[in-house]
């Protein structure tokens, strides 16, 4: 019999590329991991995975057992949602900030499953730069706030709220999956092989050090094409027009895909812990708890 353990394993493992990023993202240890995948295996009599000096692949049947096991997680945590919400008889009005590229992939699944069990919710979603919505917090017009940590990525402090962590993002530097001569792996220095998609405004501590550690190469780079829009470029770098840093949760499923690919930057290794930043006497104890254990159930998967 097929447990959800063992199944969260083999996803997160297939999702990060590797046992040690599953046991990461799983706050797991890679033993652990790897005994739960080989528990998998023995169970269903098969090799689910290739495991590869770099990167760990599915075999045939992985990729078969990946698509099933995805849809099974997803139920479980869909129907995981659905009784909390109907538990907590979830009413009100939630007012929540966020960056754009978090919209599609993380936001719209989780409101869309409480709208749909909670007739009297109503949920506000404010996509902007990240100091404008903290300003927007601090001023009350937000409930809720889900961004990169702020004092490291804008200089910001906000002191009078709760604060929990959620995950944690990876840039990860892109280019389209029809360039069949994109290398696999760079240094910076390589960066001006292909005309650069520069992701503004969102991140701007990745920004910075990406800037900085440019300059201390000596590296100049124009970038050819600029957007605040992850959608956008996204779009621009799957069409061939050139390579990018983009955060992870928004490409991982087209690089997965074979739409992207993913150019691993020997010398530009960077992460971001993303919070849920909550105001502690605002009187949406329930709404809020119930939306937060939302998010980290969608983030698995």
């Amino acid at each position: 019999m097929l447990n959800l353990y063992q199944l969260q394993s083999f996803v997160t493992v297939i999702a990060e590329g590797s046992m040690t990023g599953a046991a990461d993202k799983l706050y797991l240890t890679q033993p652990a991991i790897s005994q739960q995948i080989r528990n998998l295996e023995d169970e269903l009599g098969v090799e689910l995975l290739v495991r590869g000096v770099r990167q760990i692949k599915p075999t045939l049947q992985g990729e078969i057992l990946f698509d099933y096991a995805k849809r099974v997680l997803q139920l479980a945590q869909q129907a995981e949602v659905a009784v909390k919400a109907l538990g907590a008889d979830l009413k009100g009005q939630l007012k929540v900030g966020t960056l754009n590229s978090m919209g599609v992939h993380l936001m719209s699944p989780i409101v869309s499953r409480l709208l749909k069990y909670n007739t009297k919710l109503s949920i506000a979603i404010d996509y902007g730069e990240g100091p404008d919505l903290i300003q927007a917090f601090q001023r009350r017009e937000l409930d809720l706030l889900i961004l990169p940590e702020v004092e490291q990525q804008y200089g910001l402090a906000l002191n009078d709220s709760e604060k929990k962590f959620l995950f944690k993002e990876e840039m990860w530097l892109a280019g389209s999956g029809k360039d069949m001569d994109m290398p696999k792996q760079i240094v910076l220095e390589e960066l001006g092989k292909y005309p650069l998609i520069f992701f503004s405004r969102e991140y701007p501590d990745f920004n910075r050090k990406l800037l900085e550690a440019l300059q201390a190469k000596k590296v100049s780079i124009e970038p050819a094409f600029m957007s605040p829009n992850v959608g956008t470029l996204k779009r621009v770098i799957e069409s061939g027009l050139g390579w990018g840093f983009l955060p992870s949760s928004a490409i991982r499923k087209q690089v997965r895909s074979g739409r992207m690919n993913h150019v691993d930057v020997r010398d530009m290794d960077y992460g971001t812990e993303f919070f849920f930043y909550s105001h502690g006497n605002s009187g949406l104890g329930a709404l809020t708890e119930v939306f937060y254990q939302a998010l980290l159930q969608q983030e698995k998967y």
